[in-house]
Order: C-alpha cells, then structure tokens, then sequence
C-alpha cells in the first residue's frame, strides 16, 4: 500500500520557481540559524521550505487541493477527458 500512495498522491505540485525560491529561502534561513553560538528556531523555519523544494511536493498545497505547477496540472486535466 505505502509505495502506491505515494506514487498516486505526491507528485510536484510546487512550480520550478516556486521550488527555487523555497530552496534558496530555506537554505538561508538554515544557515542563520548556525551562524549563532547556539541553533536558534530558524533552522525549523528553514527546513521545511528547503525539503519542500527538494522534493517538489508541498503536503498543505495537498490538503488544500492547490496546485502551483502548472505543467502537472495541465497533463492531468489531458487525463480527465
């Protein structure tokens, strides 16, 4: 069942400037968040955008049926007919 799922449910729906955004944003964040003596929260706030890019799927935009990639949504609208 696992590998179904999530072959079914998580494909990209962040578009590749959204992701780019995320990633570099992320990875900004992370970074400030050691640039200290001590990991401040940043680095919570950092890695959720970082991974999100990387990976290309964002679980909110799931749970809330958007979806930014537009290439994704116009080969299942194709799929629909």
């Amino acid at each position: 069942m696992g590998h179904n799922f999530i072959r079914s449910h998580m494909h990209v729906n962040i578009h590749p400037v959204e992701r780019w955004v995320r990633i570099v944003g992320g990875a900004v964040l992370v970074l400030l968040a050691f640039s200290g003596d001590q990991i401040s929260s940043l680095y919570l706030f950092g890695v959720i955008p970082l991974l999100t890019g990387i990976i290309g799927f964002c679980p909110i935009y799931y749970l809330i049926g958007l979806n930014t990639n537009r290439w994704a949504r116009v080969k299942v609208d194709r799929n629909k007919r």
